[in-house]
């Protein structure tokens, strides 16, 4: 079996397993989300906090539990990695430094985990377990709720009641998260990952002397970090790491894992607004987005430009020969159109063209599918902003949902769209103007160009994945790509829930003769134009300057 078709054969696989799992799942998802019952553990989490589960909130209410959550979180897990040194199980290490500590606290609230830390060198059992798989789940938590905030927004009227932040929450981590995370980190294990919490051992022969290996709660992290769409890993070399991901079996399901919740979340969307062609409409926009993502990386990586790639089948150079081309391309893609920021190959060594294909799937907002919650959001705000652009083109108040898409929307919805590239381009210029951030390139000309634009586009973006070569672990990135993560993640929700309020006060329109379908091909089709054109007009001139430059020369 050649090489293209195995690749082709997985993708074909993935795609069956996703929609085995779509129904199901986002079906389920919607009754949690729109159930009155609170089980006995979350009843007591909320007398833990001092919250009232059953309290509806107006958009600002929810607003600042979001906020307040996640402050206390960055605290607590800048806290515990400045502690580290005293804490039983740090396997010996000393606690973080202050600027690292910052940037890996604000990435892991964030919902980004961005690494500028060999985490076998650096992170003990508690810091990994206790702290940063803990905000796995909560920052993914924290992402679903606000979708389903803005998802209530559309199908509730007359009210500016968005549900209860504190119980979406719960929710969102002990009925969805947690269940599926068991079960795949029991899979995990069958396929030999590790799951221990052993110390540091040294193992075997290497260059003339041993080799020394951290144990860990790998397994039940790896997991979360794919289904929460969060990234980060146990260790340096991430998804790459036999420890983590060790067969093209674990790759492939780690893949469906990172997929699984931001496409079933289109099913709960038309479950909750009482229209299930309105999901599908999202989920075709989302879908020919990824498939032609992946099939443009695939033939990017396959193709045979000169005698080393000739010789070895494609260009292999970064990637695990156990999981080959194609598998690596459809793991990258997934993750760069996710914010999951997991590898499992060094971006770095990709094509010109290719490493352009993972920092455009970044640049479009990471909404094909995006990330848990955040890609439903994302997609939501694109999807107003196309309504907008119809309505412009035939004279018509733009609608959506039996909701009037009136100045206030539009102005929330363009906010929300200029945020992250402002803050990519912004920290970019900066620190290429600047003399000493650009000492951290390890390469000159447009590829070190790119390893900086990925950077920040993987911190504001909230991905987390790094283009590699560039040396982070500096005052300078590890402060400004903290800051890029905390606002634009943090941001772009005050305007979703903001919209989300506005949306919830309005009365329905009834639907006309001249109303735009937005379940009809016709509009999917106008939706994946608004965001191509949108990201392109955006990003092009920095894209030019770096893989487009590189990959025209190569």
């Amino acid at each position: 079996m050649s090489p293209v078709t195995a690749g082709v054969l997985q993708l074909l696989a993935l795609i069956a397993a996703l929609a085995l799992a779509y129904r199901p799942l986002g079906d389920y998802m919607a009754r949690v989300y729109s159930s009155e019952k609170h089980y006995g553990p979350e009843k007591w989490i909320y007398k833990a906090v001092g919250a009232n589960p059953s309290a509806e909130m107006r958009w600002p209410a929810y607003l600042r539990g979001v906020l307040a959550f996640s402050a206390v979180s960055v605290l607590f897990l800048y806290a515990l990695q400045r502690a580290q040194g005293i804490l039983p199980g740090s396997l010996g290490f000393s606690a973080i430094d202050p600027d690292q500590a910052f940037n890996s606290a604000a990435s892991f609230v964030a919902n980004t985990n961005w690494q500028s830390y060999y985490g076998e060198q650096a992170m003990g059992h508690v810091v990994q377990t206790g702290g940063l798989a803990v905000q796995n789940f909560v920052s993914a938590a924290v992402g679903m709720a606000v979708a389903v905030a803005l998802v209530r927004g559309f199908a509730r009227s007359r009210t500016g009641e968005l549900g209860n932040f504190w119980a979406d929450l719960v929710r969102g981590t002990v009925r969805i998260l947690l269940p599926i995370s068991v079960i795949g980190a029991i899979v995990l294990v069958a396929c030999g990952a590790i799951q221990n919490f052993a110390g540091i051992h040294e193992v075997g022969q290497f260059m003339g002397g041993t080799q020394q290996w951290n144990g860990g709660a790998v397994a039940s992290q790896e997991v979360i970090k794919e289904l929460g769409t969060n990234g980060g890993g146990y260790f340096n070399a991430n998804s790459a790491h036999p420890f983590e991901n060790p067969t093209p079996f674990s790759n492939l399901f780690e893949i469906f894992l990172i997929l699984l919740i931001p496409f079933a979340m289109t099913r709960t969307f038309g479950r909750m607004v009482g229209n299930l062609r309105q999901g599908y409409a999202i989920l075709a926009t989302m879908g020919v987005i990824w498939v032609g993502f992946t099939a443009l990386m695939m033939w990017t990586e396959f193709a045979h430009h000169g005698p080393a790639l000739q010789a070895a089948g494609g260009a292999m150079e970064g990637k695990e020969t156990r999981f080959g081309i194609g598998a690596s391309a459809i793991f990258s893609v997934a993750t760069t159109l996710t914010s999951t920021g997991a590898v499992n190959s060094f971006h770095s060594s990709y094509t010109g063209l290719g490493g352009g294909i993972q920092l455009l799937g970044m640049q479009l907002g990471e909404i094909a599918p995006g990330g848990v919650g955040s890609g439903l959001y994302g997609m939501l705000i694109m999807a107003i902003i196309a309504v907008f652009i119809a309505g412009l083109m035939v004279g018509r108040t733009p609608e959506y949902l039996g909701k009037k898409i009136s100045t206030r929307e539009i102005k929330l919805a363009a906010c929300y769209i200029l945020i992250t590239p402002a803050l990519v381009l912004c920290f970019t210029a900066a620190a290429m103007a600047l003399p000493t951030p650009g000492n951290s390139m390890a390469n000159p000309g447009a590829h070190g160009f790119s390893e900086i634009l990925y950077a920040y586009t993987s911190g504001a973006n909230n991905n987390g994945s790094a283009f590699a070569g560039l040396n982070a672990d500096t005052q300078w990135f590890n402060s400004t790509i903290g800051i890029a993560m905390l606002l634009g993640r943090f941001l772009p929700m005050v305007f979703v829930l903001a919209l989300a309020g506005s949306l919830a006060e309005q009365k329905p329109v009834p639907e006309t003769a001249g109303t735009l379908r937005t379940d009809k091909p016709l509009y999917a089709g106008l939706l994946v134009g608004t965001i191509v054109i949108i990201t392109g007009l955006t990003y092009f001139p920095a894209l030019a300057l770096g893989p487009l430059a590189e990959g025209l020369a190569s």
